[in-house]
């Protein structure tokens, strides 16, 4: 059990335990003896109290390697970060972030290497790369914790993953589509990033369901969008003259305001329908033009929040994280996300 599940527990903020785990700070009695009782039916020792305390004193830090430049998607990922970083501070934890575009290996790993000595936890959006998973490992032998955040890293020594059931997503999808679509389409994907696992799954969960369940749906074309707007554009005008019949697009992840331009460009507007994953700034303007049917979202805000605190209540507290912790996918079409915004 984390600080922040004991404090909901208590009725109390997560501040309030930390100052009775680590004996500072005035608390009421009787809210103390109510946290102090929930602390021991969790397992919680004097020794982890200590330990807590001696971490404080050496000003700890979670470092943050995220590709977020460029990725419209991460604003509100971002966003859940700076909320649990606010929250993190009154109890002495600092952030160190690093920001990157695109997904090169060699770089997560200098921007890894570079926060590395000074930091006691690390928040990661991993590259799937025999390299990364070892500098994770590295880093595991160094007593340094790994959250993976929005994509997890298979076969790693990640101590916990923070994001979305990716191949339920993809599944969810394909259900989307089959009520939409009755059923019978010409069907062009553009997907992620093949270094990128949660791409891969959520592939693969939209493929492998679309299959048994709507076998009138012929995928006909793939391009790599490569999670890129330009390179959007450039690969659905691609898959558009390559087979004007086309008239149903998927998107994996980022690139659908690319995606959008390229249609309109074509001048297939009016037939094709797309289906896409993710609440971004391009998703209204595409829903409102009837072009976009319907995203998937996966609570961006949520993960960056949730990432972030469980590096810290790891740090505060030594108490183990859970190995994954799952966002709901939800569905989302115009009318409420129009609900969304009032």
């Amino acid at each position: 059990m984390t600080i922040r599940e004991i404090a909901m527990e208590c009725g109390v903020s997560p501040a309030t335990v930390d100052r009775v785990v680590n004996g500072r700070g005035k608390v009421r009695p009787d809210t103390a003896e109510r946290i102090l009782a929930a602390l021991g039916k969790a397992g919680y020792t004097k020794n982890i109290a200590a330990r807590a305390l001696a971490i404080r004193k050496g000003s700890p830090a979670i470092g943050l390697v995220i590709s977020s430049e460029g990725n419209p998607f991460f604003v509100e990922v971002l966003a859940g970060i700076r909320k649990a970083e606010a929250e993190l501070m009154d109890m002495g934890v600092s952030l160190a972030m690093r920001t990157m575009r695109g997904y090169q290996p060699g770089e997560q790993l200098a921007l890894i290497e570079e926060l590395a000595r000074d930091i006691s936890a690390l928040v990661l959006h991993p590259i799937d790369d025999p390299r990364v998973t070892g500098k994770i490992a590295e880093l595991a032998e160094k007593g340094i914790p790994t959250i993976t955040v929005n994509s997890d890293l298979e076969h790693s020594q990640r101590r916990c993953y923070v994001g979305s059931d990716y191949e339920q997503g993809g599944r969810t999808a394909a259900g989307l589509m089959r009520l939409a679509t009755r059923g019978k389409r010409r069907l062009g994907i553009l997907t992620g990033v093949e270094t990128i696992l949660g791409h891969r799954q959520r592939l693969r969960g939209f493929e492998s369901h679309l299959q048994t369940t709507c076998p009138r749906i012929h995928i006909v074309a793939r391009r790599s969008a490569e999670d890129d707007d330009a390179r959007a554009y450039e690969a659905t005008c691609d898959m558009l003259r390559a087979d004007p019949m086309i008239d149903t697009l998927l998107l994996i992840a980022a690139g659908l305001q690319g995606v959008c331009e390229a249609v309109r460009g074509m001048e297939s507007e009016g037939r094709i329908r797309l289906f896409a994953f993710d609440h971004i700034p391009a998703t209204e303007e595409a829903m409102k033009n009837g072009l976009l049917k319907a995203v998937v979202c996966q609570q961006p805000f949520q993960q960056g929040y949730q990432a972030l605190r469980a590096a810290g209540d790891m740090i505060l507290s030594g108490a183990p994280a859970r190995e994954r912790i799952i966002m709901e996918n939800q569905i989302c079409i115009l009318e409420n996300l129009l609900l969304r915004q009032e």
